[in-house]
């Protein structure tokens, strides 16, 4: 069995945060739809969800037009069975997280980033699976006492620490 593995960029604004993961059955579209919307007032998103069998369809779902689009897109051109891709506003990855996880049929988050995103996918005859993600850039040094003051600080300023 031959395999194939490349790196696909996903497209999406620069500062748009995404989570990309893998579920297990056609219902995840209105299961993860739920979660979101309970989950922060006013959050805008797009699902899409790769179907693995049957008819083999990106089916989506979400309450803002441009972030369907935006995640049927990149669930498309990453093309692996049961996996799904979630395009976010006005919220962010730490606050639905868990609840997404929590979502009966998810299996695996792949990551949850605004960062810029190549996604490692394998293919043989059969499909294409994700081995895994490049979340980011590499890490140009380790933080000094002005760094970590800069980290409290913004965390504090955002709202999540005292």
């Amino acid at each position: 069995m031959e395999l194939k593995i490349r790196a696909l960029k996903v497209d999406k604004p620069e500062d748009m945060n995404v989570i990309i993961g893998q579920a297990h059955f056609i219902k995840t579209v209105e299961d993860i739809y739920e979660a979101l919307i309970e989950a922060v007032p006013g959050i805008k998103f797009g699902i899409a969800f790769c179907e693995a069998s049957g008819k083999c369809l990106v089916r989506f779902d979400g309450n803002d037009d441009n972030l369907k689009k935006l995640a049927v897109d990149n669930a498309f051109k990453i093309g692996c069975g049961h996996t799904f891709f979630i395009a976010l506003k006005n919220a962010y990855p730490v606050n639905i997280l868990n609840r997404i996880k929590n979502v009966s049929e998810v299996c695996n988050i792949f990551c949850a980033t605004a960062n810029p995103i190549d996604v490692i996918v394998v293919d043989n005859e059969r499909g294409r699976g994700i081995l895994g993600v490049i979340d980011g850039s590499m890490p140009k040094g380790v933080e000094d006492a002005k760094e970590i003051l800069w980290r409290t600080d913004l965390l504090k300023n955002i709202g999540y620490k005292r």
